[in-house]
């Protein structure tokens, strides 16, 4: 399994590509330069699983990329990189390099922009090329940047979204990719601290209550799906349960809440076998389904709490 982070860019200048080549040469990293946007999209859907950062040009022509990737349902940590050199400004010279930020966030949050827009305006770290040499720092920021990320700071407030675009703009989206990201480089490359750095921004009791709702929603029907296919052959089942409790320790669930939707299920399930004419004995079963589902959570718990030396 690959132990180094695999960075994929695409840049327009050659002499800034050239530049990345060499500052990013050591072992630690693993860089593919793609030379078209059709290649780019391509090799990134390919690779997503190993992929953990992208390095893109700064400019208009970069957004549509990131705007397609979002539409597949594809985020990553990403670093944009202004490639002429801005003489005379001191926001471009390596002395500012210490001050690590998000992108500058020019559109208010309540305008009507879309998403991948959003998504770039609060994700991306923009360097110029005068920064070039410490690039493994912003990679490092990009990273920890994306983990931290709010889901109210990629969702815009735009009532109307096409059906097929509905999984994309939702919290429980970003917190997928999130974890998808933080479980890559906690197996391959050690990142505990990086893991187990929550976000309380991405907390359920953070959330507004439009999330909030959409958020239990989605919880209740990914539990809905363990419960039901517990005791079968389910070869997915322990993936769904990671999942499930992936998304509750991130969103700091509390157990009780688990318990409650457990509860709510068994009350649904129960009417439903009455209305049948069958006993909902069978349901008592169904607690060793919610001891599972603790146990890994308690676990979870348990792994992030930091080791002594």
């Amino acid at each position: 399994m690959r132990s180094r982070l695999s960075i994929f860019t695409y840049l327009r200048s050659d002499p800034v590509a050239q530049s990345l080549s060499q500052f990013l040469s050591s072992d630690r990293y693993l860089l593919t330069q793609i030379h078209s946007p059709e290649e780019f999209l391509l090799l990134v859907e390919q690779e997503k699983q190993q992929l953990d950062c992208l390095i893109l040009q700064d400019g208009l022509e970069s957004l549509p990329l990131v705007h397609q990737l979002h539409q597949q349902g594809t985020l990553f940590p990403l670093v944009m990189i202004k490639a002429e050199l801005e003489a005379n400004k001191p926001d471009s010279s390596p002395t500012n390099s210490d001050t690590l930020t998000a992108a500058p966030t020019n559109t208010p949050k309540n305008s009507n922009v879309d998403n991948a827009t959003l998504f770039v305006e609060n994700a991306a770290v923009r360097i110029s090329i005068t920064q070039l040499s410490q690039i493994s720092r912003y990679i490092d920021q990009a990273i920890t940047q994306f983990l931290d990320l709010s889901p109210k700071d990629t969702l815009s407030d735009r009532s109307s979204i096409s059906d097929n675009l509905t999984e994309v703009t939702t919290p429980n989206f970003l917190l997928q990719q999130q974890h998808r990201l933080a479980e890559k480089l906690r197996e391959r490359l050690g990142y505990l601290g990086v893991y187990y750095k929550r976000n309380p921004q991405n907390f359920f009791r953070n959330l507004s209550s439009d999330q909030k709702q959409e958020f239990l929603a989605q919880l209740k029907s990914s539990y809905r799906e363990i419960v039901l296919s517990y005791f079968t052959q389910d070869n997915l089942l322990n993936q769904r349960i990671d999942e499930f409790v992936n998304i509750a320790f991130f969103s700091d669930i509390s157990v009780t809440q688990i318990v409650e939707i457990h509860m709510d299920l068994m009350d649904i399930l129960a009417k439903q076998l009455k209305l049948e004419g069958r006993s909902d004995e069978v349901l008592l079963d169904y607690r060793l389904t919610l001891i599972d589902v603790i146990a890994h959570l308690c676990e979870m718990y348990r792994r992030s709490i930091p080791r002594d030396s």
